[in-house]
């Protein structure tokens, strides 16, 4: 909350009123996983909510260590009675307790406001010093956290689950095996009898030293 000195001079007299401002900037937070992944669905949603260009935050890189240079920036610059726009919950972290925590550092800490536009329950903003909105806020996004991560957690098992099965069919991941050159088994004794080295085979093969020396080692 900002607080407002106005100055009126009156019949010659100064007074001077401070009043409180309950409106601070908007900004807005945009995080991709990879370089390669696009940000204009999350920037345009920031710019339809009127969010200026200049105030929007983006980093493109993983969110599993928090340590995000643009993320960074915006919460040094935020203060009591801003607002942060995000497309979705998950931009805040990459699991409940991450998300859990910035949502109380943001909210809490710097008594900002969070609005996640793809769920408008998730919207902290007061309106006429009414908490209730801010505990409905605080309690769907407990929940929302926590699906969220069990989802997560669903899916990393279930994948870890059909590998096995598949494995136990004899599938086999991983790149293929590489064929041995018909050549191989010459230039095998000839290694054998000392009369090459190892790193000319492998280069007379066409692979590498340490292919070359799992092969004869006894590797596939």
């Amino acid at each position: 909350m900002c607080l407002i000195s106005v100055v009126i001079v009156e019949c010659g007299t100064e007074i001077n009123l401070t009043m409180n401002n309950d409106y601070g900037n908007d900004y807005g937070y945009v995080r991709v996983s990879t370089k390669k992944q696009n940000e204009d669905r999350q920037l345009v949603a920031l710019q339809e909510c009127g969010i200026k260009p200049e105030n929007i935050f983006v980093d493109k890189q993983s969110g599993k260590d928090f340590n995000r240079p643009a993320y960074r920036r915006l919460m040094k610059k935020i203060k009591s009675g801003d607002t942060i726009f995000i497309k979705s919950i998950d931009r805040l972290g990459r699991n409940y307790e991450e998300i859990i925590e910035q949502w109380r550092m943001i909210t809490k800490e710097r008594k900002a406001c969070i609005v996640v536009i793809d769920m408008p329950l998730l919207d902290t903003r007061r309106k006429d010093k009414d908490l209730t909105g801010v505990f409905v806020a605080d309690l769907v996004l407990q929940i929302l956290s926590y699906v969220a991560q069990t989802e997560r957690e669903y899916n990393r098992q279930r994948q870890a689950e059909g590998i096995a099965v598949a494995q136990a069919k004899g599938v086999r991941f991983g790149r293929p095996a590489l064929k041995r050159p018909e050549d191989f088994t010459s230039l095998h004794e000839a290694w054998k009898r000392k009369e090459i080295s190892a790193r000319l085979a492998a280069k007379k093969l066409g692979i590498t030293h340490r292919t070359f020396l799992s092969w004869v080692g006894g590797g596939v």
